[in-house]
C-alpha cells in the first residue's frame, strides 16, 4: 500500500502586519464577546483567524500586550463615539433639549457597535484586573464631561445640585440602560427610555 503523505496545515496568506493586528485585534474582541475574558488565550486567538502561534506572536509579543493593544483601540472606537453622542453645550441651558438630543444618539450608539460596548459594559467580576483598570480611568473622564454638561445647563436654572454627585448617577444609569438596551433592543427603544428621562427631569425642575 502507498504510504500516506501527512496533511499539512495550509499556511495562512500573507498580510501586511497592521493588518494581521487588526485580524487578531479583532478575534480577541470576538472571542470576549462571545466567550468572556477567560476565553483568550493565543490559541483560541489563533484558531479564530486560522493562523498559527507564531504568526501571533509575530505580531503582538504575547497575550498581555495584544489585550493592551486591544483596550488602546477599544477605549479610542468607545470614547469617540460616546463623545459625538454627548451634547456637549450645543443645547444651552435646555435640559430637556439636552435628553431629547443625547438619548437617541447614545441608543443608536450602542446599536452601532453592540461588540464593543458589551465588552466595555461587562460586569467588574468578569473582567481581568488590567481591563477594569482601564474602564474605570475612561468612566472617570467621561463622568468629568458629564458633570460639565451638567454644570452648565443648570447654570440658569438657580437649582441648587451636586453636580459631581448626580454625575456619578448619571454614569450609572448610562451603564444600567446600556446593558437593558443590548439585551433587548426592541423593548427598551429611545423613545421609551426618552420618555421616562423627560418625565424625571420635568418633575423635578420647577
Amino acid at each position: 500500500m502507498p504510504e500516506q503523505t501527512r496533511k499539512r496545515r495550509p499556511y495562512a496568506p500573507r498580510v501586511p502586519i497592521a493588518v494581521r493586528r487588526e485580524q487578531l485585534l479583532d478575534a480577541a474582541l470576538t472571542l470576549i464577546d462571545r466567550d468572556g475574558y477567560d476565553g483568550v488565550s493565543i490559541d483560541a486567538i489563533a484558531r479564530e483567524v486560522g493562523v498559527t502561534r507564531p504568526v501571533v506572536y509575530g505580531a503582538f509579543d504575547g497575550l498581555g500586550p495584544l489585550l493592551t493593544a486591544l483596550l488602546d483601540r477599544q477605549q479610542e472606537r468607545a470614547l469617540a463615539q460616546l463623545f459625538a453622542a454627548l451634547p456637549l453645550g450645543a443645547d444651552g441651558a435646555d435640559p430637556l433639549a439636552v435628553i431629547d438630543r443625547a438619548v437617541p444618539a447614545l441608543h443608536t450608539m450602542v446599536l452601532a457597535d453592540p461588540v464593543t460596548w458589551r465588552a466595555i459594559l461587562a460586569s467588574p467580576a468578569d473582567v481581568p484586573d488590567v481591563v477594569r483598570d482601564r474602564i474605570e480611568e475612561d468612566r472617570e473622564r467621561v463622568r468629568a464631561v458629564i458633570e460639565q454638561i451638567i454644570t452648565a445647563v443648570l447654570a440658569d436654572t438657580g437649582e441648587p445640585i451636586d453636580a459631581e454627585v448626580l454625575a456619578h448617577g448619571i454614569l450609572a444609569l448610562l451603564d444600567h440602560f446600556g446593558r437593558l438596551v443590548l439585551a433587548d433592543p426592541g423593548r427598551f427603544t429611545a423613545d421609551r427610555l426618552g420618555a421616562v428621562a423627560r418625565s424625571l427631569v420635568a418633575a423635578w425642575l420647577p
